[in-house]
């Protein structure tokens, strides 16, 4: 009898114990203050109650877009969102897509990262658009005024590019020489490597590797970091793309941005690969051996990730 009343108790102990802790759980989320969120990022929003998800938007209704030579109303996907919903803590959790133009693209990506957000995808949804637009994935967790203040960072940052501009630039600053003549010992000091020489230019590849399927994939097969560059050694140009994981992301595309090297795309190559691997294409204009120390700055930034 002393057993079972022993055992009866221990279950009575166990369920308090677990009944607790699913409260605590359910405590530790929290409710989304929508009020603050519409008055730091100046925008009304709208409640799910389904996915308890509160969501602010912002049609880019300021630029006339043409899609297929076709007017594109911002209903049809021209619009710029932020939704949050609660995480644990107190905290709480962010996604967005961003609609910019060309020259939007990256001083947007430079507030969103100095406010904190991540940037996750940089890519296009149609073609044949006059003038190119872009779209920019934004996330985050932290609390409701960080995140609702970073969106409205990067909205406001788009807005006074806009206001200064009203037609979006058909170039990034800087020039081009019209012949190549790209020197390379001074690039491969920096590098230190070799490097491929073709009709005036130079560019160097670092393979990576990943197995798909079972087989390994490395350089030869796509899954490296290379930069090209071509012009001449006082007026250059670097493009190029970084392999890399996932949590080597968000690293990178600061360092890319400290170094004024523009982002021009991130997005995935493969599927079923492991690891994943996601890649970021890039430009940057200057002189050619500055070029190359920032894109060698980027690429001992990845190297301390990896240790």
């Amino acid at each position: 009898m002393s057993r079972f009343i022993f055992c009866r108790g221990a279950i009575v102990a166990i369920a308090l114990a677990l009944n607790l802790a699913t409260a605590h759980a359910a405590d530790s989320v929290g409710v989304l203050d929508t009020a603050k969120i519409e008055q730091l990022t100046g925008l009304k929003g709208s409640f799910s109650k389904e996915e308890n998800v509160f969501k602010v938007s912002k049609p880019r209704s300021d630029v006339k877009i043409q899609v297929d030579k076709w007017p594109m109303p911002t209903f049809m996907g021209l619009t710029s969102w932020a939704a949050f919903t609660p995480a644990h803590n107190g905290q709480a959790m962010m996604m967005g897509d961003t609609v910019v133009l060309e020259d939007e693209v990256n001083p947007a990506m430079s507030a969103a990262l100095n406010a904190g957000l991540e940037v996750t995808a940089l890519h296009n949804h149609f073609f044949f658009d006059q003038p190119k637009v872009y779209f920019m994935h934004i996330s985050g967790v932290g609390s409701v005024g960080q995140l609702a203040t970073g969106v409205k960072k990067v909205y406001d940052k788009i807005a006074e590019i806009r206001a200064a501009h009203s037609m979006p630039a058909t170039a990034f600053l800087g020039m081009i020489a019209s012949d190549n003549k790209i020197t390379p010992a001074p690039l491969e000091a920096v590098f230190g490597m070799k490097g491929q020489i073709n009709n005036g230019m130079f560019k160097v590849a670092i393979g990576r590797e990943a197995k798909m399927h079972g087989i390994v994939v490395a350089n030869q097969m796509g899954v490296n970091t290379w930069a090209a560059f071509a012009g001449s050694d006082d007026e250059a140009v670097v493009d190029g793309d970084f392999a890399m994981l996932e949590d080597e992301l968000q690293a990178i595309l600061k360092a890319m941005r400290a170094e004024d090297i523009n982002i021009v795309a991130i997005h995935q190559h493969m599927t079923h690969e492991q690891p994943r691997y996601l890649f970021l294409h890039y430009w940057g204009k200057g002189k050619a051996a500055d070029l190359a120390t920032a894109i060698k700055k980027v690429l001992s930034v990845q190297a301390n990730l990896r240790k």
